[in-house]
Formats: C-alpha cells, sequence, structure tokens
C-alpha cells in the first residue's frame, strides 16, 4: 500500500473511532453514482432496484 494511502486510512480509522455512527455509514456524492445518468439499478439480495433523478433535482428509489 502507498504511504499516502496509509495516512489517508490512518486518517479515516481515527475519524471513525472517534465516531461510532460513521462505521456504519458511507457518503457518496449523487454525483459519482449517476456519472452523468439520470437513473442507476442497484442490485441489493438479488433483487434490482432503480434509483432515479427527477427534474425536480429529488432522488426516487423503486423495486
Amino acid at each position: 500500500m502507498a504511504e499516502s494511502e496509509n495516512t489517508r486510512q490512518s486518517a479515516e480509522e481515527a475519524r471513525s473511532s472517534s465516531n461510532p455512527t460513521q462505521r456504519s455509514s458511507k457518503q457518496i456524492e449523487s454525483s459519482e453514482l449517476f456519472a452523468g445518468r439520470t437513473e442507476i439499478e442497484i442490485l441489493h439480495d438479488g433483487e434490482t432496484y432503480r434509483l432515479r433523478k427527477t427534474k425536480a433535482g429529488k432522488l426516487i428509489l423503486t423495486k
């Protein structure tokens, strides 16, 4: 593992240990998930879900 990656990982671990709720969640920008699309499919426990952005900027999750 590269030294900068080790440093980043250590910083993340320090933040996680000081905030227990952070260990169970991860924040991801929606723009990163959608990558220019308006809809993505998420596979969860063998089921496909669709996450869609509306024109108003809201998110809709359907099965």
